[in-house]
């Protein structure tokens, strides 16, 4: 240090040089060393950018807003799953793991300005207090909600369980306006919504789970028993998983331990620390390994459905039918980063009993427009179930049966989208006081005339995808000069594919007459009465039964074909 007080300035200059020389040197030894390098450097550029956009930049701008959209486009670079949440939305994924919230117990949509109640859950504040589907939101403890999103309202309907609030409403059926008093509840949506006896002779069990939550596999051990109790000879049973997005791991486990014995893998966790790398394997005492199973699965069915669904066919215990699931095969975690805020990253990815992977799209090796693929069939590898069936990895969990579901049509999507089932839902529901079981209910052939004649008056205008189909031609022969010496026969070729839509809703009336009374049985017997109307049209699950019915059928689909 003496020394170089005492230096002349060209010998400093000269020392110094040196020194920045040094100093390159070690950066650059340390950047090739320390894998955290690159980190620290690239978050200390982070702090001065954000530090001077704060100070300088032309508007206030609103640091968490701003932050959170760079985190975003940073994840974005990543998988799906792996999500940044702030304090706010903290309770939105609690929900998604417990299947609980403080609220009023409904859910809302939007319809131009207004915000209006849509499906009212049972037993819930809302349903106590009168509230019904169709009834226009105005106002919540005064504010107005006229133009706010579904997501605001939401914010000012949460709350503390015991706490009230006021909410002013436009009756659906008078027009009457009225002020109501709710209290908020603890809301818990079931993960077992419905649960029944089905067949010919009301003898297998059937059980719909909608998703992965805490406790979930102790409500279908309990529905099971249940049923097992109302029918103590029962030939078979169904878990219907289709649809179900998920959630929890253990839980997965654990209903597979309601089939399967103790002490079985059901699924094994392999990333990059192996510390974390886990086999979990059943721990209970199974309910039954013995009575046939049947498993229904659907393109919505992911990760903790994919991972029952792939244990009960790795091991042959039960079969599966429908359409091939999602294929998520990555496990999640959250890790905390302070201030209430949260990471939910992706950490491992997850093995069936055979050893595959069914995870569908590569987001490791992303496209140069950075759009992902699927695995290539050619990188799909074989692996055999307990019986040496042969399974693949890489693309979801293939069902044993498959049965592919129905296309709805533009013209039910068009009435779907644009609330005109769920209008004249509530339009019946003013009109009548009850209707049949939801097994029973159907409209009347005069009663679906009332609905089309109410839908004269209503715009439905849509695009077939024939026609959409023409459209996209049409664009390219223009681009390539080709439309002016065809445009006779495209003119000619449009006008014999418009459609007519009294002509269409007369061809798609079954799916439509379909879509509309389930929509009417919701409004009296909830979401239990849509899923019990939906069974009387349910080919996955008649399938189902025909094979709990033919034990000869459904011991062949567990053996290896000669």
């Amino acid at each position: 240090m003496i020394f170089l007080k005492k230096l002349t300035k060209a010998n400093g200059f000269i020392a110094g040089a040196a020194l920045s020389a040094t100093a390159f040197f070690f950066i650059h030894a340390r950047s090739a060393d320390d894998p955290y390098f690159e980190i620290s450097k690239n978050l200390d550029i982070y702090t001065n950018l954000f530090k001077e956009l704060n100070t300088y930049y032309v508007d206030p701008i609103e640091p968490g807003k701003l932050v959170k959209t760079g985190v975003d486009a940073m994840l974005d670079d990543l998988d799906p799953y792996t999500n940044y949440i702030t304090e706010s939305d903290v309770e939105d994924y609690e929900f998604m793991t417990t299947g609980k919230y403080g609220g009023i117990g409904a859910n809302m949509h939007r319809k131009g300005d207004d915000i209006f109640v849509g499906d009212v859950y049972e037993n819930s504040p809302a349903q106590k207090a009168g509230l019904h589907p169709g009834d226009v939101v105005i106002s919540v403890d005064n504010q107005q909600v006229k133009g706010k999103s579904v997501d605001d309202l939401s914010l000012l309907l949460k709350g503390s369980p015991g706490t009230q609030l006021t909410l002013k409403i436009k009756d659906a059926y008078t027009g009457v306006e009225s002020s109501k008093i709710i209290t908020r509840g603890e809301i818990e949506i079931s993960s077992v919504p419905y649960a029944s006896l089905i067949g010919p002779g009301k003898d297998i069990a059937y059980v719909k789970l909608t998703q992965f939550t805490q406790g979930c596999a102790r409500q279908v051990r309990n529905a099971y028993d249940s049923l097992k109790k109302a029918q103590p000879a029962l030939k078979g049973l169904v878990l219907d998983v289709r649809n179900n997005p998920g959630g929890l791991v253990d839980e997965a486990v654990n209903i597979c331990n309601i089939f399967v014995d103790r002490d079985q893998t059901v699924v094994t966790t392999r990333g990059k620390i192996p510390d974390m790398d886990k086999d979990y394997k059943t721990a209970g005492t199974v309910w039954n390994k013995d009575l046939p199973l049947t498993v229904l699965v659907n393109k919505s069915s992911a990760s903790a459905s994919e991972i029952v669904a792939g244990t009960m066919q790795d091991l042959d215990r039960g079969v599966i039918i429908g359409e091939r699931s999602y294929g998520k095969g990555l496990v999640q975690v959250t890790r905390p980063l302070g201030f209430n805020a949260h990471l939910k990253l992706t950490i491992a990815r997850y093995y069936t009993p055979s050893g595959r992977c069914i995870q569908a799209l590569d987001y490791t090796h992303r496209n140069a427009d950075h759009s992902v693929s699927t695995f290539a069939d050619s990188l799909k590898k074989s692996y055999k179930t307990r019986n040496g069936r042969t399974v693949l990895s890489g693309g979801g969990i293939e069902p044993d049966v498959k049965i592919k579901d129905d296309p709805t049509s533009q013209l039910a999507i068009t009435l779907y989208v644009k609330n005109y089932l769920f209008d004249y839902a509530t339009d019946y529901a003013g009109k009548h006081k009850s209707i049949a079981d939801p097994t029973k209910f159907s409209l009347t052939e005069a009663e679906f005339a009332d609905f089309t004649k109410w839908l004269d008056k209503k715009d439905y205008s849509y695009k077939t995808e024939t026609e959409s189909e023409l459209d996209s031609l049409k664009a390219i022969a223009v681009k390539e000069k080709y439309y002016d010496d065809t445009k006779a026969e495209f003119d000619a070729l449009k006008a014999k594919l418009s459609h007519d839509k009294k002509q269409d809703l007369q061809k798609n009336k079954e799916a439509v007459k379909q879509m509309l009374e389930n929509e009417i049985v919701s409004r009296y017997y909830f979401s239990k009465g849509r899923i019990a109307q939906n069974m009387q049209h349910d080919k996955e699950l008649d399938k189902a039964v025909a094979l709990i019915a033919s034990s000869a059928e459904f011991d062949a689909l567990l053996k290896v074909k000669k």
